[in-house]
């Protein structure tokens, strides 16, 4: 075992890291209903980034919580992966939303002009 040995958590911590466990994923499930319930692409675009990012924030404070508990010092390594889906997250979203944009205005439907733009 190379000195690993895991030794239970007390009782808050272990509270703390199931509820953020449950919560992120109820957040990642509702997100996914948003997905498959909404009608339209640009309806259903919204709820998966949303219900990634705060899934994804609930289990890092999860992982945070355990393995600080767990090795005794804070341990904030997988914070980096939170912020790497938090800022892909959007990016991406945009991305979808101007090509499927483009798409709706070549076969005509009902969607804004790119001239049609506030200043």
């Amino acid at each position: 075992m190379n000195g690993l040995i895991a030794t239970p958590l007390p009782l808050w911590a272990e509270i703390l890291t199931a509820a953020f466990a449950v919560l992120g994923a109820g957040f990642a499930a509702i997100g996914s209903f948003g997905l498959v319930r909404l009608p339209t692409f640009f309806r259903r675009i919204h709820p998966p980034t949303l219900g990634a990012t705060l899934g994804v924030w609930s289990i890092t404070l999860a992982t945070v919580i355990y393995f600080s508990v767990q090795g005794g010092s804070l341990f904030l390594h997988a914070i980096l992966i939170t912020l790497f889906v938090a800022l892909s997250a959007p990016v991406t979203t945009i991305f979808l939303m101007r090509a499927a944009l483009f798409r709706e205005r070549l076969k005509g439907g009902n969607v804004p002009s790119a001239d049609s733009r506030q200043p």
